[in-house]
């Protein structure tokens, strides 16, 4: 198994086995690759990966459990969760947002659980009202500096339905200027300028709809 983190579009693969995805990956001069668990360590892949010829990281421990206890201690853990919507044309919902094509989600409010937010983050950011919320999707992970904290965002996504039809209104407050329904064939084209993140998702929705 392996969880996977964002730094900007680098990803950090925190794993208890070098399997078929990892052996490539350590064997590039552009990847650090550690495999000892301890403070210093710990320290020094996150300080690597913030480097320009840095390009990916994986991060080895037996116990993977005890890896991202000790890796997740060194972040403020921010809880959010989204939504990836298709309507009754299997087309997908975008949002253009800080100059990137990308999926509306949010920050989890204090007692709200993850399914009520990842909905109310998809009203809010795209004017829609009637969203049915199918199934869970899958996680993803990101870092970010937020003044002197170094934050790690836990997003939790969820598959959603709605109808075409309905107006969109874009969440100017919140920097989205253009929401958009795409064709299936025609999202290489966007997540060209997108997120890695959102290509998991979206890679991850289309294996099971």
């Amino acid at each position: 198994m392996h969880i996977k983190i964002f730094f900007n579009d680098k990803p950090l693969f925190l794993c208890d086995a070098i399997d078929e995805v990892m052996q490539p990956l350590i064997h590039h001069d552009d990847v650090i690759f550690m495999d000892e668990l301890n403070a210093h360590t710990i320290k020094t892949i996150i300080h690597e990966m913030q480097k320009a010829p840095v390009h990916a990281g994986v991060f080895f421990n037996k116990n993977l459990s005890d890896l991202k206890k000790a890796f997740f201690k060194k972040f403020s853990l921010i809880m959010a969760a989204g939504g990836l919507i298709q309507n009754e044309k299997s087309e997908v919902l975008l949002i253009f947002r800080k100059g990137k094509w990308d999926l509306p989600k949010g920050k989890l409010d204090k007692e709200e659980k993850l399914e009520d937010c990842a909905i109310r983050e998809v009203q809010e950011e795209t004017g829609l009202q009637k969203v049915k919320l199918n199934k869970f999707l899958t996680l993803t992970y990101h870092t970010y500096h937020e003044g002197t904290r170094f934050i790690l965002k836990e997003t939790h996504w969820f598959l959603m339905k709605t109808k075409s039809g309905q107006t969109l209104i874009p969440q100017t407050e919140e920097e989205i200027i253009e929401i958009r329904w795409a064709k299936k064939d025609e999202l290489p084209v966007y997540l060209m300028n997108s997120y890695p993140s959102v290509a998991d998702v979206l890679k991850i929705a289309f294996k099971i709809i």
